[in-house]
């Protein structure tokens, strides 16, 4: 194999909206690592490259976001409607070059085993994107066409069919080893349009949710466009050649003046959706982040405020110490005017949170105590509220997802939300009272435009101070 110069200037794409999606076996395989090698790669060409994470992960689009230069955007079907994840896709990818998609877990796993629903392939098909596999080609030759025309053979099974474009192939040995791999995947008829040689350096170390996020663990950019150098630019270019899709309308201007919301971001605080958040700005918000963490005090003149998920228990003792700032959001919410805290967040609006090292005291908001558990909680919720918050109204029908490794030490005393658990049983969960919404399941906010709508109208209704 030559490697193609990265230093030479890509011809710019065919008109259309050109996408990749980026899927593999199984989870490891270097979805990540690749993706962002090819986000970097073509924009260190001068193209501009709009990244997206498909599924609900809050970490692998920060790795996305610094390669491409642009943030990364997710996309997933069971907490977006189809319509408004193609919505939002489009207007994300329209003023893009190319758009580089990577997927969840493996290509076919979704929901339920047997079926494609949420799946990535069910994703791919639903964009009408090419598909490019991601072979871990480590420990393998020929087996490694085995694995990818098996992948791409089952993509008839899915509606609409799934379009393998082409392999890259993953940790290899060198040049010889990828030469080998090649010949093989040339027997199935399945061209390599790249590799990423096995480099230690490229490793993105992970904790208990996830990969570490870009600005905790980060490659250095001359190692990994030098690790790029061997991603068959061209060929990928002209795989991911796909038609334009319909673009939203524009969202019509609120009437009302616009409100100030704070949102908590920092270490501790950044699990939020960038369609989410421009969501709430389209509704009349203008954000105003905030550091739990440094800052002694709430941002002046907020009539809301927002404390995503994160990595509470990561910097529990800094949050204690923060007694001013834990002081401002109790008072804050003792005004009426709206509070929600989200996994993360719930865990800070609590009364103390219990790591291993010892308990904490946090912001006494809500009487929840959580303490840290070895059991991930993770999954998709289909819930209904069961009393009226910030975010909708009592009775409403919301979809959102689990992703937490610390639980509440007792029963919700004030629950917000209801849904079954596979058994049936019914799940009371999270804490609603008042203008305080608290609970462990992640909402999309840019699902629907309602959620923020209600949120910044309550605000607005209420006031700073």
């Amino acid at each position: 194999m030559t490697p193609p110069d990265p230093a030479l200037t890509a011809p710019r794409p065919a008109p259309g909206m050109p996408r990749l999606v980026i899927a593999a076996a199984h989870s490891g395989s270097g979805k990540t690592t690749v993706a962002s090698l090819l986000c970097l790669a073509l924009r260190a060409r001068g193209l501009r490259v709009q990244p997206f994470k498909l599924g609900p992960d809050y970490l692998d689009p920060t790795h996305l976001t610094r390669a491409a230069g642009r943030d990364a955007r997710n996309l997933d079907s069971f907490l977006l409607p189809r319509e408004r994840l193609s919505a939002l896709f489009a207007r994300a990818a329209a003023p893009a070059d190319v758009s580089v998609l990577e997927g969840v877990m493996g290509l076919y796993d979704g929901r339920d085993p047997l079926s494609d629903e949420h799946s990535t392939a069910d994703l791919a098909g639903l964009l009408g994107a090419p598909v490019v596999l991601v072979i871990d080609a480590g420990g393998m030759a020929r087996t490694a066409a085995a694995v990818a025309a098996g992948l791409r053979d089952f993509a008839p099974l899915t509606v609409p069919p799934v379009r393998v474009a082409g392999v890259i192939l993953n940790r290899v040995g060198g040049e010889r080893h990828a030469e080998l791999c090649e010949a093989a995947l040339a027997q199935v008829g399945l061209p390599v349009l790249g590799f990423v040689p096995r480099d230690e350096r490229l490793h993105l170390p992970a904790r208990h949710l996830g990969l570490l996020s870009a600005e905790q663990a980060s490659w250095d950019a001359a190692d990994a466009l030098h690790a790029a150098r061997f991603l068959r630019l061209d060929a990928l270019l002209a795989a991911a050649q796909a038609p334009a899709l319909p673009l939203p309308p524009p969202t019509p201007v609120p009437a009302g003046e616009r409100v100030r919301i704070g949102v908590a971001h920092d270490e501790a605080f950044h699990f939020s959706y960038p369609d989410a958040l421009d969501e709430l700005r389209a509704q009349g918000a203008d954000l105003v982040p905030f550091s739990p963490l440094r800052d002694a005090g709430l941002p002046p003149g907020l009539g809301g405020l927002l404390l995503p998920g994160g990595y509470p228990e990561a910097h529990a003792a800094e949050l204690e110490a923060n007694a001013a700032m834990r002081a401002a959001v109790r008072a804050f919410a003792a005004s009426g005017r709206p509070v929600i805290g989200e996994c993360g967040g719930l865990m800070y609006l609590g009364h103390s949170l219990e790591t291993p090292e010892r308990t904490f005291e946090m912001c006494g908001v809500t009487p929840d105590r959580t303490r840290m558990a070895p059991r991930l909680t993770l999954g998709y919720r289909d819930a209904h509220a069961l009393q009226g918050t910030p975010l909708a109204p009592a009775g409403a029908a919301l979809r959102g997802h689990e992703f937490h490794h610390s639980v509440l030490t007792h029963a919700p005393t004030h629950p917000a939300y209801c849904w079954q658990a596979p058994d049936g049983t019914p799940v009371h969960e999270g804490y609603a009272r008042g203008n305080v919404l608290a609970s462990y399941l992640h909402l999309h906010l840019g699902a629907d435009p309602a959620l923020a709508r209600r949120l910044v109208e309550q605000c607005r209704d209420l006031g700073s101070p």
